[in-house]
């Protein structure tokens, strides 16, 4: 497992988490993490080279005598993929949370956090598997240790609490549109052909994405709005191809709503001058 990116200090403390899951103990501080929204509840849409940055808000209740120095005590949220037994992947801060406090009482302290997760496609997701429904976890980690030349020792204090709302990761989607002949005579046959491809992060390549539905659609010159006018489904490499009869000049162009590990994707229109 990668190292944590809130901090070095931590590093190896989600594997800790992954393998023995430890549950709060009287020593662990009861911290409420609430209100979790990931990516302002959108999809995480990632293609092969950019990465995604995404923020993550959530209200946090902490004892108010616990103090998060983000030095050796730290908390945050990240995102999971499998069990806290046993994850599958995980996504981290790239740098610790920024908290407002809200609300004091004479126990607790409750603050507004914000923190952004950077979804780079080529280090963090590593197979089909990853564009899925993922969960959020609260985590808190507390770590204590010395080093010199002649002694090392260290200690650590994680809990994690899972299941605090969830995040759809999906692969992002492309569509060409091409209709020839241009220019096209009225009443005769125009070619609309195009390809559909989506986002292969163990390849770092689009590959054509076969057997999908997807619509063209027409929006006459001098318009603004597009019209349906007919399905097609997606053949070998994610060909497309349709044909018309050339009636006005307009764009052309092919929509794909998307599926539930696939983004939609339209493609830019592609003009055709009727004579």
């Amino acid at each position: 497992m990668r190292k944590l990116a809130i901090g070095t200090a931590l590093t190896g403390a989600l594997a800790l988490a992954g393998v023995t899951a430890p549950a709060a103990s009287a020593a662990t501080p009861n911290l409420v993490f609430s209100d979790v929204t990931v990516n302002k509840g959108k999809a995480i849409v990632v293609g092969t080279t950019k990465t995604v940055n995404v923020p993550v808000t959530y209200t946090l209740t902490r004892p108010a005598d616990l103090v998060i120095d983000n030095k050796k005590t730290f908390a945050a949220v990240m995102l999971y993929r499998g069990t806290l037994r046993s994850l599958a992947n995980e996504l981290d801060p790239a740098v610790m949370p920024t908290c407002t406090t809200t609300a004091t009482t004479d126990t607790t302290v409750t603050e507004s956090c914000s923190e952004n997760i950077p979804v780079d496609p080529y280090e963090y997701l590593y197979d089909a598997a990853d564009a899925t429904t993922w969960k959020a976890a609260g985590l808190y980690a507390h770590v204590d240790g010395t080093a010199s030349d002649d002694f090392l020792s260290s200690s650590s204090e994680v809990a994690v609490w899972g299941n605090l709302t969830t995040a759809k990761v999906q692969r992002a989607a492309r569509l060409t549109v091409d209709a020839t002949p241009e220019p096209a005579v009225a009443g005769k046959t125009i070619t609309v052909k195009g390809k559909l491809t989506r986002a292969n992060w163990e390849t770092s390549s689009y590959p054509g994405y076969q057997g999908q539905k997807v619509v063209l659609q027409f929006r006459p010159a001098g318009t603004s709005t597009y019209q349906n006018v007919k399905g097609i489904t997606s053949g070998t490499g994610g060909a497309l191809s349709a044909t018309v009869k050339a009636s006005k000049s307009g764009y052309y162009r092919y929509v794909f709503a998307g599926t539930t590990t696939t983004a939609a994707a339209t493609a830019t229109g592609d003009y055709v001058k009727v004579k």
